[in-house]
């Protein structure tokens, strides 16, 4: 690798690199490209691309995450035919060699399996990094015919669209995600939900909730979902699923089963689920063999620690 130099980003390179790696190869790669981008130090992040004889070849970031500061995010890509070379090795060194004292030194990263991709590269390159798998999460469609609709009642099981603005709604996203995250311990603010799951600009389109009663008797919410604008117009629409995490996994169940089938009434869903959300793993899993349900992706979460 003597030929090789090594730089920081510059503006321009993404559409260079785009030249090199062609189109991602699916849309958890798309996400993943978007880390790459200029050194900062609030938050803290550097990103290295390797030239050979003045082309750039490849490309690795790290970089800190306020909503979950345990871990570093690591990303790295190496065109094909530099690849198996030790260039992203080399890279994940010098990125290293990078990070200043009093920041965490232990990584993270992912890869994902589709039907048209082979992650065994990836996974292997991870492993030779020391990672470990921490989680799995799987996106899914979820199409209809599979689920009895829920029973309501005037004074009982009440459905009801919710502002994505509320504060209600906004508060239990946040309790939500954080003990669905205890595995990459997460920070999540009604700020942070506010901006990354709710606001327009996230693509969120509507949402809805399922109370114990209704609200104005003081009914408590007990499972909810976000839809966003899909990838495609004609995509099934992505949609988080959640519930109160104050409830056991037993009684989330209904409420959880109650609301997937609402959502999946006439039109198919997109849900994306991973191995701590224990009961709608399980109802998925259901489905899926009773071939009302479909996984297109499998993402495999890695870290140092």
């Amino acid at each position: 690798m003597a030929e090789l130099e090594f730089r920081p980003w510059r503006d321009g390179d993404d559409l260079a690199l785009l030249e090199i790696f062609g189109d991602p190869a699916s849309p958890h790669a798309h996400q993943d490209r978007t880390m790459f981008r200029a050194d900062s130090d609030a938050p803290f992040g550097r990103c290295l691309v390797a030239m050979d004889q003045g082309i750039a070849v490849a490309a690795g970031v790290v970089f800190a995450s306020t909503l979950h500061p345990q871990r570093l995010w690591l990303y790295v890509e190496v065109a094909r035919e530099h690849r198996r070379t030790g260039v992203g090795t080399e890279l994940v060194q010098r990125l290293r060699a990078l990070i200043p004292a009093g920041q965490t030194t232990e990584l993270k990263s992912r890869y994902t399996r589709t039907a048209g991709t082979d992650a065994a590269a990836a996974a292997g390159f991870c492993e030779s990094l020391g990672m470990s798998q921490i989680q799995v999460a799987r996106d899914v469609i979820i199409e209809p015919g599979g689920l009895a609709l829920p029973v309501f009642d005037d004074d009982g099981l009440t459905l009801e669209d919710i502002a994505t603005g509320s504060v209600e709604l906004t508060k239990l996203v946040v309790e939500f995600y954080n003990a669905t995250h205890q595995w990459d311990e997460a920070e999540m603010t009604l700020g942070g939900a506010q901006k990354m799951l709710l606001d327009d600009a996230t693509g969120a389109q509507g949402a809805i909730v399922l109370r114990d009663k209704p609200k104005a008797q003081g009914g408590k919410i007990l499972s909810f979902a976000i839809s966003y604008t899909p990838a495609r117009v004609d995509a099934p629409a992505d949609v988080l699923l959640g519930w109160n995490p104050e409830l056991s996994e037993e009684e989330s169940a209904e409420p959880i089963r109650g609301m997937l089938a609402m959502l999946v009434h006439q039109y198919p869903v997109k849900l994306e689920v991973d191995e701590s959300m224990v009961v709608l793993s399980s109802l998925v899993d259901v489905l899926i063999g009773a071939d009302h349900a479909t996984v297109i992706s499998t993402t495999t979460i890695v870290a140092t620690a």
